[in-house]
Order: C-alpha cells, then sequence, then structure tokens
C-alpha cells in the first residue's frame, strides 16, 4: 500500500453480488467525498475480476472514477461498476485440462495488485457473501471499508439496508395490484417474493399489500393450516386469498424448494399453489416477482440511505476505521468490525410488533 507521508493518496470502490437499487447513490457519494479528500479514487469492474482479468466486456478493468463520470447516476438503478455473484477470488471456477470444473485461489493476486498499484483502501459494496469475501481479504493484509447492500435486510449489524425498502415497494404494488383480479376470478394468488433465509421483504410487503398469508423462512409451514385460513374467508364471504411466500420458506419437516442443482432458490410458489387447490377445489395461480424487486430506480429513502453510507465510508477511511462496514443505528451510521457485521443473520422473530400486529389483523403465518 502507498506509504505517503499524512496518509491515503488512492483508494477503490467496487461492487459484488446481487445488485440493488441505490449502488450507484454509494458509487456517487464516496467517489464525491473522496474527491474532496485529494485523494485518487479508481472502480473496478465486476466485483474482484478486473482486477483479476484486466479487462471485462473490452473494458479496463479498473478505471478512474471521476466527478464527471459519476454525475447524474444517485437515481439510476443497477450499477455502473458491474457486479457478480461468482466472483468469489478465493474459489474461483477454472476448467481443469481433464475438461472438469474446479476453483483455484486467487486471492493473494488481490493483495498483491492492489500493493503493487499503491491503492490504499477497497470500499467494498455488498451483501453478507460479497462482505464476507472482504473480510477475509483485509485478514491477507487488504484495508477494507465495507458498505452493506442487500435487499433483504439481513445484516443484524444495520437496521436497514439500502435497496430493501425499494424492494418492498415493488412487491407491494404488485400484490396490491392483485387484489381486484383474484376477487374477480374468485382465485387463489400466490405471489413469490425474494428472501432466502430471511422473511423482510415477505413480512412487510405482506403486510402493507393486505394478503391473508405470509410465509417466512424462519417459521415452517403448513399447507392445511394455509388451506383452513382460506376456507374460512370463504366461508365469511371472502372467494379469494392473497398468499405472500418468500422464495427460502419451507413446509414444516421439509427442506427449502430448490429450483436446480446450483442451489438456486425457486418453485415454491407453484408447488404450493398445487397443494392449496387440491386442499381447497379452488383455483391457484402464481407470480414471482423475482428480479423485478432488484431493478429500477431506488426510492428516496434508499437514495439518501446509500448516499449516507458512501460518504460515511470514506469518513471511516480518513479517520484510519479500517476493517469495519457503516451501518445504520437509530438515526445515525456509524461503523462496525466487520468480522462482527458477518457474524450473524438478522431474522424475523414472531415476538415482533409487526408480527403481532398482523396476527391481530387476522393474516396467517401458516403455523
Amino acid at each position: 500500500m502507498s506509504e505517503q507521508a499524512g496518509g491515503i493518496r488512492r483508494i477503490a470502490i467496487n461492487t459484488g453480488g446481487g445488485d440493488a437499487p441505490g449502488l450507484n447513490a454509494v458509487i456517487r457519494a464516496a467517489t464525491l467525498a473522496a474527491l474532496q479528500e485529494g485523494w485518487e479514487v479508481l472502480g473496478i469492474r465486476r466485483g474482484y475480476m478486473g482486477l483479476l482479468e484486466g479487462q471485462v466486456d473490452g473494458e479496463p478493468g479498473i478505471f478512474p472514477l471521476t466527478a464527471q463520470s459519476v454525475r447524474g447516476i444517485h437515481h439510476l438503478g443497477g450499477t455502473i461498476l458491474g457486479t457478480t455473484t461468482r466472483g468469489n477470488p478465493f474459489g474461483l471456477e477454472v476448467r481443469q485440462p481433464d475438461g472438469t470444473w474446479g476453483t483455484v485461489d486467487r486471492s493473494q493476486e488481490i493483495v498483491d495488485a492492489f500493493r503493487s498499484m499503491e491503492i490504499d483502501a477497497l470500499i467494498a459494496i455488498g451483501g453478507d457473501g460479497s462482505l464476507s469475501i472482504a473480510n477475509e481479504l483485509c485478514n491477507k493484509g487488504l484495508p477494507v471499508i465495507g458498505v452493506p447492500k442487500t435487499i433483504d435486510n439481513d445484516l443484524r449489524a444495520t437496521d436497514l439496508t439500502f435497496g430493501f425498502q425499494t424492494a418492498v415497494e415493488v412487491a407491494t404494488d404488485a400484490i396490491g395490484r392483485l387484489h381486484s383480479t383474484a376477487e374477480a376470478h374468485q382465485r387463489i394468488m400466490v405471489v413469490q417474493v425474494m428472501g432466502r433465509h430471511v422473511g423482510w421483504i415477505a413480512l412487510e410487503s405482506g403486510v402493507a399489500g393486505g394478503a391473508d398469508v405470509i410465509l417466512l423462512p424462519e417459521v415452517p409451514y403448513s399447507a392445511h393450516q394455509v388451506a383452513a385460513k382460506i376456507m374460512e374467508r370463504e366461508r365469511h364471504g371472502r372467494r379469494f386469498s392473497i398468499v405472500v411466500i418468500a422464495e427460502g420458506a419451507r413446509a414444516s419437516g421439509e427442506e427449502p424448494s430448490y429450483a436446480d442443482s446450483t442451489g438456486r432458490y425457486g418453485g415454491i410458489a407453484d408447488r404450493l399453489a398445487a397443494e392449496l387447490e387440491e386442499l381447497t377445489g379452488k383455483e391457484a395461480r402464481t407470480l414471482t416477482l423475482g428480479h423485478i424487486q432488484r431493478g429500477g430506480s431506488p426510492t428516496a429513502y434508499d437514495r439518501n440511505l446509500a448516499l449516507r453510507f458512501g460518504a460515511a465510508a470514506v469518513r471511516c477511511i480518513r479517520e484510519g476505521r479500517l476493517g469495519t462496514m457503516v451501518a445504520l443505528q437509530g438515526q445515525n451510521v456509524t461503523s462496525v468490525p466487520l468480522a462482527e457485521a458477518i457474524s450473524e443473520l438478522k431474522r424475523v422473530t414472531m415476538d415482533m410488533d409487526l408480527v403481532m400486529a398482523a396476527r391481530q389483523l387476522g393474516i396467517s403465518f401458516g403455523d
């Protein structure tokens, strides 16, 4: 790293894992704040791949971020740096001489490249997986500041992650739009939202969207209990029902549903709909929102939170608080040790106020 007297001279920024509304706002804030400090800012394309491969899709893998290059991007979805879910430098997939696939550890190349380029710190924007990689690189001597990014809102160290509120708004709007068509056809509508290990999106969008049943990864459900709720509504003249299910939800005594051998979640809505048709005799349709929850312009709240996180990351570097992650705690953005930030997921609990309120409103959790 740079030995320049007086501290920081050059930093880099990357984004990893699934995209989230607000990524560009973080990049803009961190870049402008760093430029005000007099630092040079570099962007790394597609996680760490730009550094390892030199070029990405014919573009330089690492390039200067300037005030001009981040102008007007804070309201845009996606990320100008690109991202990947298959860029773990500790276990990159490579084809072996015999044609099979294996993994190789190229993490030391990352550390060596930072040293040779005299990059003094990395702002790593990512979720629990990407930040776990950043923490491992930090343990190898790479100065890192983490910025929490996950629409699942599943990092316990921060009250909220940017992108979550936007995902909830998208899902809530979709759920709300289903009421009229479900009622017109007297159908069961099963809406699958993102949430592999935690059910924050399903919970908040389900309550706000007026769902009748909300199924979470934290609470194993019984299809019979869900069917009983639907038939109860039927007896009261409510001949349609809206079921919101997180992609990682599972029936009691079973494992989560998978779409393929890679471990990608999916298909749980179709499976449940078929079960409910058999149990209730009613027609059931499914809607999987998927990546639409990640796309589009971030809400005002997510823009502001992302901008605050980006600026705070630069303050952490300036003040020497390396090896940490910026986090929203109460009304203020602070920093927590990176290892602590990724140590535990934040899960929905049944004693939460919103869950208790939902039960009082007659919403079933399938338990």
